[in-house]
């Protein structure tokens, strides 16, 4: 047997006695599929298994939330964070409904002209939705090839390892114990190599890993605090306003020590927020209101 198949056995073996019982498990239903890809972006697992339910709820199908106002849809993504992901989801909705009778493409290179939908997504629904033989590669994904095959991610791309890694049958049940793996396992910091199934044959079992961390230019924002959060806060506010408010108003709310000289800085933040399609901003006798977007 060769170390690939031995790490083939050793992963699938543990993922068919492990696996957490997840909805988007259960389900090919392609709209449920692309929900949970959607959702589980930059959001941890258990905030997403309270908030998947509520939102197939109110939003079925592709159809129902393309029809939804965009109000509605940010609303009920409450709790979830990263609002842009609610819009460019009901303006992907859109695009399914009428260009595609409200079906989602089954190849890759259609899904990947989707808006929104990137190699990592496109991938995941053909694997998980259409049963297609397609190599998934998030972070965790990445983090565990790179450590059961350190060789081959030195030599070539990452997705080209995964696709070389791929099993001829049950590449559904790969990719997820993959994915199955790095977030419980062979995590970032601290990897539980003594529970891990291929322990035994991983190159990098037990040694020392470091998370390393982007040092990247300061995220703009006032009085140290970004202004993601700023705009997260404002979207937050206006989830719990039925009508306009003004933007002096808004400021004070989500600013500690609002003052009229900020104003400038706090309607810039919501001229970003109208072109993400979050918010709707009115100039009304001569004052700025802001609601969300319709």
């Amino acid at each position: 047997m060769t170390q690939l198949a031995k790490i083939h056995k050793g992963i699938l073996r543990w993922y068919s006695k492990e696996a957490r019982d997840l909805p988007w498990r259960r389900t090919h239903n392609p709209f449920r599929i692309l929900l949970s890809e959607v959702m589980l972006q930059q959001t941890q697992v258990q905030r997403v298994l309270q908030k998947y339910p509520e939102f197939l709820k109110k939003f079925p199908s592709f159809d129902s939330l393309a029809r939804a106002r965009a109000s509605s849809v940010i609303r009920a993504w409450r709790g979830m964070g990263y609002n842009n992901r609610a819009v460019r989801l009901r303006k992907l909705a859109g695009e399914i409904t009428h260009k595609y009778g409200g079906k989602l493409p089954r190849t890759i290179r259609e899904l990947e002209s989707l808006p929104g939908i990137g190699p990592y997504t496109a991938r995941a629904v053909s694997c998980f939705a259409f049963g297609q033989r397609a190599p998934v590669v998030d972070t965790n994904v990445h983090r565990v090839l790179r450590r059961i095959l350190p060789k081959e991610t030195q030599r070539r791309r990452i997705w080209d390892v995964a696709e070389w890694a791929l099993p001829r049958r049950n590449a559904y049940s790969w990719n997820q114990s993959l994915m199955e793996l790095g977030s419980r396992i062979c995590v970032a910091r601290n990897p539980k190599c003594p529970v891990c199934p291929v322990e035994k044959i991983c190159p990098s079992a037990f040694k020392k890993h470091i998370a390393f961390r982007r040092n990247g230019a300061a995220e703009p924002g006032r009085n140290g605090i970004p202004n993601r959060i700023y705009r997260g806060r404002i979207v937050e506010t206006l989830r719990d306003s039925r009508r306009s408010v003004k933007a002096s108003v808004l400021g004070r709310r989500v600013v500690s020590g609002f003052r009229e000289k900020d104003e400038p800085w706090l309607v810039r933040l919501l001229k970003g927020l109208e072109r993400d399609g979050l918010v709707r901003i009115h100039n009304h006798r001569k004052k700025t209101e802001v609601s969300l977007a319709r």
